[in-house]
């Protein structure tokens, strides 16, 4: 199975750069953010294989079928350094959302979701960072 690659929205205020892209279909534990120490930020989502992915998808014959529950990838380079560690990562109604706080100098991470639900996740970053 190919790679998706996603579209993005990336907006910027005066203290932080948020990306928000659509990864319909997974779970919080499919999702990983990685931001490396170049200020390269990398979403990935990996393939859901789980048997609930795709509602209703046992039970209906698939007439046209664009797209597909992962895997999804994308890598953005900020326009600024950005601080990793202090990022807030949420997941919900199919859309991924990384806010990173403008910094100094780039520091890397890998950021991983918590699940609040099955289609529902959240990373907090260092609340002392940022």
């Amino acid at each position: 199975m190919t790679t998706q690659s996603i579209p993005i929205k990336l907006y910027r205020t005066p203290d932080r750069i948020t990306v928000a892209a659509p990864m319909p279909g997974l779970g919080p534990e499919d999702i990983h953010v990685q931001v490396d120490e170049h200020g390269l930020v990398r979403l990935e989502g990996r393939l859901c294989e789980r048997e609930d992915c795709g509602a209703l998808k046992h039970s209906k014959d698939v007439l046209e079928e664009e797209w597909t529950v992962g895997p999804y990838l994308r890598e953005i380079s900020m326009p600024s350094a950005v601080d990793g560690e202090a990022a807030t990562v949420t997941y919900g109604n199919g859309v991924l959302v990384v806010s990173l706080p403008v910094a100094e100098r780039n520091r890397a991470a890998s950021l991983t979701l918590e699940t609040i639900s099955p289609s529902r996740g959240l990373h907090r970053g260092d609340p002392s960072r940022g």
